[in-house]
């Protein structure tokens, strides 16, 4: 009889904490799940009726309150309050207090991970200073569920030592959303976007025929008014201009301050795509051939009904660029990429037809056009579907892929592939049983019978994976890479 893998589940446990919180932007009318008619006029005839003494009071509340969990929350109001500022006849007229009081009315908390945090990546930090011998310090990202079942994407940092130890930081005080900024579009992709949406027509044809080959924002709305203006002649140029908007903001750069650390940065969903959620962030570092460094995440934007990847891309975790992915392999959950180029071309996993893995190559890291599926037999474990468990790492005997496979009673386990170093089309084994199966105090969560990963990586010989249980909380656990490898070449 063949011995068991020796998984090891480290003691870490990384449970949501309701108190990290977020100021953003509120709307009286259009809060909750439902939308519904701003009633932002009314409050502000409320808020300009209040005696000076009474708006010195209740501004001086809310700093009382609330200074101490926001970083510089007078700045915050204020920003909210330039965003309400047109509901104003003469804004440059309102004192001081006046302009943060109403901020501080158009502003709420949001608690980002008070639900659950759940399906993890790690990668290697890109800073590696100050580390000892045989230690690696990593960046985790988890999905953090908050209000309303809304996913947002967090991280945090720590140390991977000898013999499969692993530390955690503590996280940084104040959690930050990022900034939005201004990104220049390439005419190409809007082109593959608006063909996969079934949105093309001779209206799109105007538009991108008259944008150079890269553009901006300004120029994009240049070509959408010239389109306006032939309204009465193009029947599609209302839904056209739509479409084009929602393609421009599905396609956006953030960035983050200086001074906050790694764990106190928060990407919030910021466009009608992601409105229900940022799901499954799969960290990789990639090494371009040229040696180049980029770390990329494919994750799902969620609308509460449609789900589209998207690509992540970032150098320093401080700055973020989101593209929507396009082609038939982009069009369900659970892409991941591999951690370099093979045979000069970008490769993915994807699981296009939602329930089996596929490979797919492409010379663009954005567009996925003809995926291959992978051959492994179904067992009872994963026979109602399989996905990947993160990016592929790299070994001399071939690409170690972690799946996942859902069974009975909606269980999800992690299993292994291995794939062929120069073809990874080509399955060189895979295991029979899961590597990891929930186990009985494992099992009781937000979504209940589940481990998942989104990302391991290698270390002193082992794999560390983290996993999400049950969708509520986050373990590490170790496995012995000669073992795996033993399994899965045998197999």
């Amino acid at each position: 009889m063949t011995a068991p893998i020796a998984v090891t589940r480290t003691p870490l446990r990384l449970r949501p904490d309701a108190s990290r919180v977020v100021a953003r932007l509120f709307v009286p009318g259009q809060e909750g799940l439902l939308e519904g008619e701003s009633r932002a006029g009314p409050v502000v005839e409320r808020i300009l009726a209040l005696e000076d003494a009474a708006a010195d009071a209740a501004l001086a509340g809310v700093l009382s309150s609330f200074a101490g969990r926001h970083k510089d929350l007078r700045a915050l109001l204020d920003e909210h309050f330039e965003l309400v500022a047109h509901r104003f006849a003469r804004p440059l007229e309102l004192s001081a207090t006046r302009r943060s009081l109403v901020g501080s009315y158009f502003t709420q908390e949001f608690a980002v991970e008070a639900a659950a945090l759940c399906n993890p990546s790690l990668v290697a930090h890109p800073d590696q200073s100050g580390t000892g011998p045989g230690e690696t310090r990593f960046v985790m990202s988890v999905r953090a569920i908050g209000e309303g079942h809304i996913s947002s994407v967090e991280f945090r940092t720590g140390v991977l030592g000898a013999g499969g130890a692993v530390e955690l930081d503590e996280p940084g005080r104040f959690v930050t959303a990022g900034r939005l900024g201004r990104r220049r579009y390439d005419r190409g992709h809007f082109r593959r976007a608006l063909h996969a949406s079934g949105d093309w027509g001779s209206s799109a044809g105007y538009v991108l025929d008259s944008l150079p080959a890269t553009f901006d924002g300004d120029e994009l709305e240049v070509a959408l008014r010239s389109l306006h203006d032939q309204i009465v002649t193009r029947w599609d140029a209302e839904r056209t201009i739509e479409r084009f908007r929602l393609a421009a903001a599905s396609n956006y750069e953030v960035s983050f301050p200086a001074a906050s650390s790694i764990s106190e940065r928060v990407l919030l969903p910021s466009t009608p795509m992601e409105s229900r959620g940022m799901e499954d962030a799969r960290f990789v570092r990639f090494v371009d051939d040229d040696g180049s460094q980029t770390y990329f995440a494919t994750y799902t934007a969620y609308d509460g009904v449609h789900v589209a990847p998207h690509l992540l891309e970032t150098d320093d975790f401080r700055s973020f660029r989101s593209t929507q992915l396009t082609g038939e392999a982009a069009s369900n959950k659970g892409m991941a990429l591999f951690p370099r180029r093979i045979a000069g071309r970008f490769v993915a996993l994807s699981r296009w037809d939602r329930e089996s893995n596929s490979l797919v190559m492409s010379d663009d890291p954005t567009v996925w056009e003809d995926p291959v599926q992978l051959e492994q037999r179904n067992g009872a474990w994963d026979l109602v579907q399989r996905g990947n468990c993160g990016s592929p790492i790299e070994t001399d005997a071939g690409w170690v892929v972690l799946t996942h496979g859902v069974g009975p009673m909606r269980s999800y386990a992690i299993g292994a592939l291995l794939l062929d170093l120069e073809d990874p089309r080509r399955v060189i084994g895979s295991l029979s049983e899961p590597l990891v199966a929930p186990l009985e105090d494992e099992r009781d969560g937000y979504v209940p019978n589940v481990v998942y990963s989104c990302g391991a990586m290698l270390h002193g010989g082992r794999l560390v994976v983290p996993y999400g249980i049950s969708d509520v909380n986050v373990g590490v656990l170790t496995v012995p890479l000669d073992q795996l490898l033993d399994r899965l070449t045998s197999s």
